[in-house]
Parts: C-alpha cells; structure tokens; sequence
C-alpha cells in the first residue's frame, strides 16, 4: 500500500504529513511509560518483522501494490503507542533506503499503516476481546479479527485520500475495486500470520503481549480468587 509520489497533490501531502507528524509526536509521548528492558527488544524485533513482511510487495492492479501492513500484529504485542512508532521507522527506512514508496508521499503513507491501520486494528481487537470467552485463546483470535479488519480500512482510507487530491489518471472506480478487493484478500493472510504469530508467544511467553493484560493465566487466576473470596 506504498504510495508513490505525486499519487497524490501536494496539499493532500502535506495534510497528511501534518496528522503523521502528530501521531508520532503523541506517540512518543504516550509510549515513555511503556518502553521498558523487557519491552524495548520486542518492539525492536516487532519492527524487524514488519519491515521484511512490507518488503514483499506484489500489483494489484491500477498502478497501485499490496502487502501484509503489521500494524494490528504490532499493536497487539507492544501496545498501539509503540506499534505507531514501529511502523513509522519501517516506513522511513523503506522510503529512504529502499525507494519504497514517495519521500512526498511519506506522511501519507505513516498516516495509513502506522495511525489508521494501527488504530483500527487496535480498537477491533478490543471490541472482538470484549465479546469473546475471558481466556488466554482468546487474545490470538482477537487479534486476527483486527488483522483482518485494519488492511482493507486502511485502503479504504487511501481511497478516499485519492477521491480527495488523486493526481494519477487512474479512475476512482477502478482504484477502489482493486485496493479494496485485493486488500480484503490480504487481510485474510495477514489475519492467520497474526493468528500464529500471537498464539506462539501467548503459549510460550504471554507476559510479552501487550493485548493480553487481563487474559494471561496469571490474571484470570487472581480474578477467579477474587470471585470465589467474593
């Protein structure tokens, strides 16, 4: 979902460079309580990860790419703040040393993958957490239903960045056809990566996901003690 310069004009550009720069700002921010020993190596290799998953591009047809975004994987095992920050320096490198994706066209696409598909993956994971059983598998399904739903919110979302300031002759029909169809099929991928991914670390080391606080069996062990003194 790279967008290439001049995609799009140069006040849609720089709008959307305005809201990166503040995403990343108030990230920064928020994630200071958070970034710990423990939690600055995962997100360290949370971002190693995403940065080889976006370097597998493939056309999807009206000048426009897809591949797997990782913000909702992110944002389940380091939390939402630092997942923004994570994607945010995959895509500054990608852009700087790779060529993938316009160095005008950054703060659009920190925008997309690092706020939108981040957040909306966040919050359909909360909302997917809250109906699903109170239990430690719960959190790998969870999280796969966010998966699912960020990718093609996130394409929606240049979609309507296109309808508003599009510079490429491409017809907005055409464009939305692609990137939403092609990017409701990656979703799906990207939802059973995100699935394994959080269910082999939920096994194995579930004090490292971030979504699982509340879930882990240490805190449903404490929950179901306080019910039973209760």
């Amino acid at each position: 979902m790279h967008v290439p310069d001049g995609f799009l004009d140069a006040p849609t550009s720089v709008g959307t460079a305005v809201i990166a720069a503040a995403g990343i700002g108030i990230a920064l921010w928020r994630s200071r309580s958070t970034l710990d020993d423990r939690s600055a190596p995962m997100a360290g290799m949370v971002a190693v990860f995403i940065f080889a998953a976006q370097m597998l591009n493939f056309p999807v047809g009206a000048g426009t790419s897809g591949h797997m975004l990782g913000g909702a994987l992110a944002a389940v095992l380091v939390g939402p703040w630092t997942a923004t920050l994570c994607v945010s320096v995959v895509l500054v490198v990608q852009a700087l040393l790779f060529a993938d994706g316009g160095i005008t066209a950054l703060g659009t696409n920190v925008t997309l993958m690092g706020i939108v598909g981040v957040w909306v993956g966040w919050l359909a994971f909360r909302a997917a957490l809250a109906l699903l059983p109170r239990r430690t598998g719960s959190v790998p399904v969870a999280a796969a239903i966010g998966a699912f739903v960020s990718v093609p919110v996130a394409a929606l979302g240049f979609v309507g960045l296109y309808a508003i300031g599009g510079q490429a002759p491409i017809p907005l029909e055409a464009l939305t056809t692609a990137m939403v169809g092609w990017h409701v099929l990656i979703g799906l991928g990207e939802s059973v990566i995100t699935f394994l991914v959080v269910a082999s670390i939920s096994a194995t080391r579930p004090d490292l996901v971030s979504g699982s606080v509340g879930r882990r069996p240490a805190d449903l062990a404490t929950a179901g003690s306080r019910e039973v003194a209760a």
